[in-house]
């Protein structure tokens, strides 16, 4: 199959949105102004590829290479940017036939590993694909290295009471314990957002780590995406915040994003604020909520009580040239510092 690429420009915005909207997989991490929030924010540099066979658009596929003096890496997502896939946008996906589909995804691929290798003279990528594309084996077959990543759905089509029957016994106890104890949920704002944020660093500090987000970027996304498709939801006590989300709203979905710090009430707060938020979710006729991140077992311990279904995205990366593979974990240890550097411009 013949394909070309070309790279996407500034005013090709609109289309680039419609192709990412009209995509069953294409996600809010894929539309133009978060990819160039990200760019604007990490220090790498975006290329935005449409994929052409002939005059007719096959899919996109946005890259973002890095370079120093280890290594040059290709990203579809930046690590460090809270970004959980990115990687390809095939068109028309579910509708092709299976041949078709590999067919297309296979040379797609082909080719973009092409201008990654050729034109990007990279020595190394890592791709993450989105929830939708359940087939990697045209990444394996184009010789990346690829393995499974699990986040958690919620299926909301049945309704609040639905879901809150299926949730484990304990978990409703909790909530209802909190609704007793005069803990409500509310939504917020620009300063709520703050809030968050200092209070995931304040954790981040208690546990010897450092937070890779900086503030400016979350900023730059809530004024660019609130109150549409993101949403600020906090928890109270006695009039003092106590907990709080960030949330993504992008087609049927809402997606739990970045907060539910731990408080000093323990687990209740959360369960009670996961629960208004998915009542809202509800409410607002969205159709899935998910949960990113079930592949680390403590972390399923907590996000199983809510009895969601498992929902798979691959990650696959690809060393481009023997020193790659040395490089690899001395570039990572380098590549988080960076990110902190650029933080502290801000």
């Amino acid at each position: 199959m013949d394909i070309e690429l070309q790279i996407a420009e500034e005013n090709e915005r609109e289309k680039w949105n419609i192709l990412v909207k009209n995509s069953s997989h294409g996600t809010i991490f894929h539309t133009w102004e978060w990819l160039k929030i990200v760019e604007k924010h990490v220090n790498m540099r975006l290329y935005p590829i449409i994929g052409m066979r002939g005059s007719n658009i096959i899919g996109i596929y946005p890259l973002f290479l890095h370079r120093n003096f280890i290594l040059r890496a290709v990203f579809s997502p930046p690590p460090w940017v809270a970004v959980p896939y990115l990687g390809p946008v095939i068109l028309e996906y579910e509708k092709l036939k299976q041949d078709k589909r590999e067919s297309v995804f296979i040379a797609f691929q082909r080719k973009v590993d092409e201008f990654i290798r050729e034109e990007m003279k990279a020595h190394y990528s890592l791709i993450k694909t989105a929830p939708g594309i359940l087939d990697a084996r045209p990444l394996k077959w184009n010789g990346y290295i690829v393995e499974p990543i699990y986040n958690y759905v919620i299926d909301l089509r049945k309704g609040a009471d639905s879901v809150f029957k299926n949730f484990k016994k304990k978990l409703r106890q909790n909530i209802k314990r909190a609704k007793r104890r005069g803990i409500s949920v509310e939504e917020g704002s620009k300063e709520e957002l703050e809030w968050i944020y200092e209070a995931i660093v304040t954790r981040y500090e208690e546990q010897n780590r450092k937070i890779s987000l900086s503030k400016g970027y979350l900023i730059d996304l809530f004024n660019t995406f609130h109150p549409q498709n993101m949403k600020i939801f906090v928890a109270k006590y006695n009039g003092e915040l106590i907990s709080g989300a960030i949330k993504i709203c992008y087609k049927n979905k809402l997606l739990s994003w970045i907060g539910h710090a731990k408080t000093e009430l323990r687990g209740i707060p959360n369960d009670l604020l996961q629960w208004e938020i998915i009542k809202w979710a509800v409410m607002h006729s969205l159709e899935y909520y998910e949960l990113i991140g079930a592949n680390t077992e403590r972390l399923c311990r907590y996000k199983s009580k809510y009895n969601p279904n498992l929902s798979i995205c691959f990650s696959a990366k690809k060393y481009l040239s023997a020193a790659a593979k040395l490089g690899e974990i001395a570039y990572f240890k380098l590549l988080k510092p960076l990110s902190a550097k650029n933080k502290q411009k801000e």
